[in-house]
């Protein structure tokens, strides 16, 4: 309620505009004035999307973790990291829109009371949830045509990569941090290459929570998975520390088929951990799979 309510006073306090957009937002349906001219942006899978559409932002968080997002942010105004927003900064902006998001998803209520500000989380449903923000943005900043090719390229890509790994048996995806390592089931921030891909899970088992169950390698070894999909987290946020393969580098790894077979596939970690569910985040995890499978 309280957010509601803020979010209302910063639109009263708004300039008026000619027309309004009802966009679907992780709180609901919300209108907001068409084409905002000057927006923050403090949720990475969002600045994804909205690159992908032509959309600039003026402001963003900072660091970026996206190698093909750094050029699109450049020019931009820093206004805090994902988690602390810079509320002077945002304030000096002046924007017309604030988009939050999964980790600032938090922040939503203070950054109200400076800019009309949108909670656009991906949550569960990471492709069915990411299609319904790139249509919304599309909507939102008249980009409704490039919204649909967009769309309609996903769902061609996720069709070939569905196709491609039919038949060639189950998956378990892991996250390492270091020398420690996470599995990952449907129900899993990750759970949307199962789903989307009907790709079968080699352990059926796995904790289902945000943060994944910890294993050992033992488990790999007992999961025998046919495909390992692997992330390293710290290199998705830039950290120092022992690298996705020098981790799974080990006796009891390179027992599994997916070892044998050359199926241990190694994501591009930011995309998928940072900005998970931006289009270009999940066209880019579905060629590298497709890649995989193939060179396996």
């Amino acid at each position: 309620m309280l957010r509601a309510l803020a979010f209302a006073a910063a639109i009263m306090a708004s300039p008026l505009y000619a027309q309004t957009v009802s966009v679907d937002t992780f709180a609901g349906p919300v209108d907001i004035a068409a084409e905002p001219e000057t927006i923050a942006v403090f949720d990475l899978a969002a600045f994804d999307t909205l690159t992908a559409l032509g959309v600039s932002a003026e402001g963003l968080v900072r660091p970026v973790f996206l190698p093909y997002l750094e050029a699109a942010a450049a020019n931009s105004v820093p206004v805090g990291s994902l988690f602390e927003p810079d509320f002077e900064a945002v304030f000096a902006l002046n924007p017309d829109l604030v988009i939050a998001g999964g980790r600032s998803s938090g922040q939503v209520e203070e950054l109200a009371r400076i800019a009309p500000t949108i909670d656009m989380t991906i949550w569960h449903d990471t492709v069915g949830d990411g299609l319904a923000r790139l249509k919304a943005y599309g909507d939102l900043f008249g980009k409704q045509e490039k919204a649909a090719q967009l769309a309609e390229a996903f769902e061609g890509k996720l069709s070939e990569v569905r196709d491609a790994v039919a038949g060639q048996g189950n998956a378990l995806i892991v996250m390492t941090n270091g020398p420690k390592v996470s599995a990952y089931g449907t129900g899993g921030r990750f759970g949307w290459l199962h789903d989307a891909l009907e790709l079968p899970e080699a352990v059926e088992s796995v904790e289902q929570n945000t943060h994944g169950e910890a294993i050992s390698f033992e488990f790999i070894r007992e999961a025998n998975p046919d495909i390992l999909l692997v992330i390293d987290r710290l290199a998705a946020v830039g950290q120092d520390g022992d690298s996705a393969r020098a981790t799974l580098d080990n006796a009891l790894v390179q027992e599994t088929t997916a070892w044998k077979t050359g199926r241990v596939i190694y994501l591009s970690p930011a995309p998928i951990y940072i900005a998970g569910g931006g289009i270009q985040s999940m066209t880019l995890t579905l060629d590298e799979i497709l890649a995989g499978v193939k060179d396996g």
